[in-house]
């Protein structure tokens, strides 16, 4: 990877932690005033609904600086090692926390009249888009420790040659 890309791939995860934190002070806040004029028999949503969102904007987090972890690792040459697959595995199970946050969001939007049925269906379908990213990052997680295990078959390649010579 070139430095112009891990330079601009972390300015977008400057600015998308940035926004974040700024989505997660100022507009936290004014979502909470405005459930506060919700009708009081839908009073009861007001405090799940605040803590899904925040949740859900700390998985975010976890997953933007796991990121910039590993572009850092690229960026030294050291991806391909053991190391990585901590944050993968962080960036994995934030997702998958991330889906059950939806989901715990529909299950709390689904009883009575508080949406329509039809966003309940929406949230259980992005609960299952949000699901398969975590799969595709488990592939990408199996594609690593291939790469993994073939750097460092080299390495042992390189150090038997290396006493041959």
């Amino acid at each position: 990877m070139g430095q112009l890309t891990v330079l601009a791939l972390r300015a977008v995860l400057a600015v998308l932690l940035a926004g974040s934190v700024f989505v997660q002070t100022v507009m936290v806040t004014l979502l909470a005033r405005d459930l506060e004029s919700l009708d009081p028999g839908y009073a009861y949503l007001r405090t799940p609904i605040l803590v899904i969102v925040v949740l859900g904007i700390v998985t975010i987090q976890v997953v933007l600086v796991c990121v910039w972890r590993l572009v850092t690792m690229v960026r030294r040459g050291t991806v391909f090692s053991h190391a990585s697959f901590r944050y993968v595995h962080i960036v994995i199970g934030a997702i998958v926390a991330g889906a059950l946050l939806v989901f715990a969001l529909a299950v709390v939007l689904a009883p009575g009249e508080a949406v329509a049925p039809g966003i309940v269906l929406l949230l259980c379908g992005a609960v299952v888009a949000i699901l398969g990213v975590a799969l595709t990052v488990l592939v990408l997680r199996m594609l690593l420790a291939q790469a993994v295990a073939r750097d460092a078959e080299a390495t042992q390649l390189r150090a038997e040659l290396g006493e041959v010579i």
